[in-house]
């Protein structure tokens, strides 16, 4: 236990995804670390807590592909030094209009790292899949062999253990109220929580989720267009006689529809005989006073359940549902990046995640650590999660798609 006044090279607040591996990383290398989390470990407020998460490298901005490649060995790597498992294996098929841009992305994607992958039209999907999955004419499928599921709420608490075995302090129900610069001779911050506490650091990593604007403005001032969303997630019951052609560990793949919605799914593995199926977004909600449902409309869910999986799932209503939010950027690419003003480089900030950083947890808790302890990240470009691109454009980042 850390007591009030105590001094860490590293505080890091905030202890889902992001802030557990990012505490992990620094207690590797040997730093005095101390991860804050504002409730109970593993608890289900936020956006790190759950059955599975979708992991894929298919993406139609190019910048993610080498980070989602480098998770998949960080994952793999944390899960030999912890003993169980947390990534599962599946391959991953995108479908969408032949014309829409964001497919047309990925293909392009595929071709600039050199990424095996088949482009397939509707009978080709019905051939591969064996009829359980069923595209319009007009569509065309993008298959690649980077897919899988992760277990999140396991995955979160894999990084508490390893970073409290290598000596991090761990403590929970400990909400920071207020960072301030410590302007004495030692510098630093001195992190302030609700019930009185206050620990000294060197240096400070702010990962906290949907709290994220709420805390940066509190600390100074500055209004980060990070919006939360409560969004739910929908399973759904495979007809009987059809379960294990959509199990995982077969060759049923993680899945994404692109149009309006966007609408994702994963292999059967958390709940024997329900499926994943869900909508990429939400509704926007108060992080402290959400309303906990009733949810989101579920006509283009039933609809795509009924088409999609060629009738071999109950389309009917969704029999298992949860709660989940997100942290949504304008351009739903992240914040990494100093927060600078009176603090400079003494506090960094991972934010804004928008429903799919999950995935790269591993990797942004790399970026993360390297970026509070040296100041730059080596091997990844950064410049599309800097927050001064709100500043130039209120929208971030320009996308056609």
């Amino acid at each position: 236990m850390a007591l009030s006044g105590e001094e860490f090279d590293v505080i890091v607040v905030g202890a889902g995804i992001m802030g557990s591996s990012t505490a992990y990383q620094l207690a590797k290398r040997g730093k005095k670390t101390l991860l804050l989390e504002q409730f109970d470990f593993l608890h289900h407020r936020g956006s790190s807590h759950g059955e599975s998460r979708t992991i894929r490298a298919t993406y139609p901005e190019d910048y993610y592909f080498p980070m989602v490649i480098e998770s998949y060995k960080l994952w793999k790597e944390a899960e030999s030094q912890i003993g169980y498992k947390v990534y599962f294996k599946a391959e991953h098929l995108d479908m969408g209009d032949s014309h829409d841009k964001n497919i047309r992305g990925i293909i392009q994607t595929c071709h600039k790292y050199s990424v095996s992958h088949q482009v397939l039209d509707r009978r080709q999907v019905a051939e591969k899949f064996s009829g359980r999955f069923d595209i319009p004419e007009n569509w065309i499928a993008v298959f690649t062999e980077y897919g899988g599921v992760i277990k999140p709420t396991k995955a979160v608490s894999m990084f508490q253990a390893l970073a409290f075995q290598r000596g991090a302090v761990l403590r929970d129900c400990m909400e920071v109220k207020d960072i301030k610069k410590d302007d004495g001779v030692k510098g630093g911050v001195w992190v302030h929580t609700s019930n009185g506490e206050k620990f000294w650091g060197k240096k400070c990593v702010v990962t906290v989720g949907a709290w994220t604007r709420k805390l940066i403005k509190k600390v100074n001032g500055v209004e980060l267009p990070i919006q939360p969303l409560e969004t739910m997630v929908c399973y759904w019951r495979i007809k009987e006689g059809n379960e294990a052609k959509y199990a995982i560990g077969g060759d049923f793949p993680t899945f994404a529809c692109y149009g309006e919605p966007y609408i994702y799914g994963t292999p059967s593995l958390e709940y024997p005989g329900l499926i994943k199926v869900a909508v990429h977004g939400g509704y926007p909600c108060d992080e402290d006073k959400r309303p906990w449902g009733p949810g989101m409309g579920l006509g283009s869910l039933k609809e795509t359940v009924e088409e999609r999986m060629s009738g071999m799932v109950d389309s009917g209503a969704p029999v298992a549902t949860q709660l989940c939010m997100y942290s949504m950027t304008p351009d739903e690419d992240f914040v990494i990046d100093f927060l600078g003003g009176d603090f400079g480089k003494d506090v960094v900030i991972g934010g804004g995640f928008s429903g799919h950083g999950f995935k790269m947890g591993p990797v942004v808790g790399r970026i993360l650590a390297d970026l509070v302890l040296t100041g730059e990240a080596k091997g990844v470009e950064l410049k599309h999660f800097r927050i001064q691109r709100f500043e130039e454009n209120p929208q971030g980042n320009d996308k056609d798609f």
